[in-house]
C-alpha cells in the first residue's frame, strides 16, 4: 500500500472513488507478499499490482464490481490445472485477495496520511464471512496509531475493543496478516507499518546465540555486539540481523534507543558490563536485563551506585535476567529471557493462567 499513497491521496483530493485490492494471504510460490495492493479508480485508472501480472485482469474487474456494489469482496486465486493460461497463478501458488471500496472513508484516509508522513500505523479491515464471496453490508475498518488513538469502527463497540487490542499487538511488531477476533469466527486483515522492535544482545556467547534465535522468532530486529572479533562472527550468529564488532557502550552511544528497544547484557565481564549499563539504564529502553549470579548482581549495583546512578535508574535493571523457569541450558535460559521480554511488553503477570481469572488477553480501554 505504501507505494500507492501518493496516487490514492491525489484521487481522494479530487473526489474520485476507487477500490483497493490487497493480498491478505499466500501459500506456495505466490508472487507477492501480504499487503501488496492494486487500486482502480472509477474511471478505470489502475496503479499497483497484486500478482506481477498473473491475475491482474480478474482483480481489476473485482475492483470495479466492488465499486458498483459498495461492498468488500474476498477471492482466492490459484493455479488452473485445466488451462495454465486461464485466470490463475501459473507459478503454482495461491493468493487470497480482499477488494475494498473506498470513497472518503475516515479510517482509510487516516491510514494514508500516516503512511505519507512516515508514521507507524495499522489499518484493520473486517473480512467477509468465510465461504462468502463478499460482505452483505458496508465495509468496516479501523485505523490505529501506537499511542492507541484510532479512527473508524469495526461496526460494534465491543468488537472495536477486540480489534484494537489485536491490531495494537501487530503494530508493535510490524506484522501484516489475517487474525481471528473473538470466538465467533470474525476475521480481520491488519496491515501495519512500523519498524520492528529491536533486541540488542551484548556478549557473543552460547546463551546469546540461543537468545538471538528466539528473539528473531518473536519479531525483533536482533543485533549481536561484542568487542572480540574472534567471537562476534556471522558464522556463530546466523540468526542475527546484524553482528557488530565494537565495545558495547560505544556501540550503544550511536543507537537510537526507545521504549521498543530491549537490551540484554550477557557479557558477564565488568569491563564490558558496567560502562554499558551506565548508559543503558539512562536511556528510554523498554527493557534492560543483565546476566549474572545474585552475588554478581549485588556487586554490580554497588559499582553502578558509585558511578552515580540513582535508585530509580537502578530499579529498571532486570538482573538476574529472565524468569525463574529452572532453566539450565542456553536454550532454556533464552526462553526465560524471552518470556520476561513478552511479559514486560504486554503487561503480563508471569503467573500460571490456572491461578488467574478473567480474560486471558488484556484489552485496550
Amino acid at each position: 500500500m505504501r507505494d500507492l499513497v501518493e496516487d490514492l491521496l491525489t484521487w481522494l483530493g479530487e473526489g474520485r472513488r476507487f477500490a483497493v485490492a490487497s493480498v491478505v494471504g499466500t501459500s506456495g510460490s505466490a508472487p507477492r507478499e501480504p499487503g501488496a495492493a492494486l487500486a482502480v479508480a472509477e474511471d478505470g485508472t489502475a496503479v499497483g499490482s497484486v500478482s506481477g501480472g498473473c491475475v491482474e485482469g480478474a482483480v481489476y474487474e473485482l475492483c470495479l464490481e466492488a465499486l458498483r456494489e459498495g461492498r468488500a469482496i474476498g477471492q482466492t486465486f490459484g493455479y488452473s490445472d485445466d488451462d495454465a493460461f486461464a485466470v490463475g497463478l501459473t507459478c503454482g501458488g495461491v493468493i487470497d485477495i480482499l477488494v475494498w471500496p473506498h470513497t472518503a472513508e475516515p479510517a482509510f484516509r487516516a491510514h494514508l496520511d500516516a503512511l505519507a508522513a512516515g508514521r507507524p500505523v495499522a489499518l484493520a479491515r473486517i473480512l467477509p464471512p468465510a465461504g462468502a464471496a463478499g460482505s452483505s453490508g458496508p465495509p468496516h475498518a479501523l485505523c490505529l496509531t501506537p499511542s492507541g488513538e484510532y479512527t473508524g469502527s469495526a461496526g460494534d463497540a465491543a468488537i472495536d475493543r477486540l480489534v484494537r487490542a489485536e491490531a495494537a499487538a501487530m503494530l508493535d511488531t510490524g506484522a501484516t496478516g489475517v487474525r481471528e477476533v473473538g470466538c465467533d469466527g470474525l476475521r480481520m486483515f491488519v496491515e501495519s507499518r512500523t519498524p520492528p522492535p529491536r533486541l540488542l544482545v551484548f556478549g557473543a556467547i552460547d546463551f546469546a546465540a540461543a537468545l538471538t534465535r528466539i528473539g528473531r522468532f518473536l519479531g525483533y530486529h536482533v543485533t549481536v555486539c561484542d568487542a572480540r572479533p574472534v567471537f562476534a562472527t556471522r558464522r556463530r550468529f546466523p540468526d542475527a540481523h546484524e553482528v557488530v564488532v565494537d565495545w558495547p557502550h560505544r556501540y550503544l552511544d550511536r543507537q537510537h534507543v526507545d521504549a521498543r528497544t530491549a537490551v540484554a547484557v550477557l557479557t558477564h565481564d565488568p569491563k564490558f558490563d558496567l560502562p554499558l549499563l551506565e548508559r543503558a539504564l539512562r536511556t528510554g529502553a523498554g527493557y534492560v536485563g543483565a546476566m549474572g549470579s545474585r552475588r554478581t548482581h549485588d556487586e554490580r549495583l554497588r559499582r553502578l551506585r558509585a558511578a552515580g546512578l540513582t535508585e530509580s535508574e537502578l530499579a529498571r535493571l532486570r538482573s538476574p535476567i529472565g524468569l525463574d523457569l529452572g532453566a539450565r541450558t542456553p536454550e532454556e535460559v533464552a526462553v526465560s529471557i524471552a518470556a520476561e521480554l513478552v511479559a514486560v511488553r504486554r503487561g503480563g503477570t508471569c503467573r500460571p493462567l490456572t491461578t488467574t481469572t478473567g480474560p486471558i488477553h488484556a484489552l485496550t480501554p
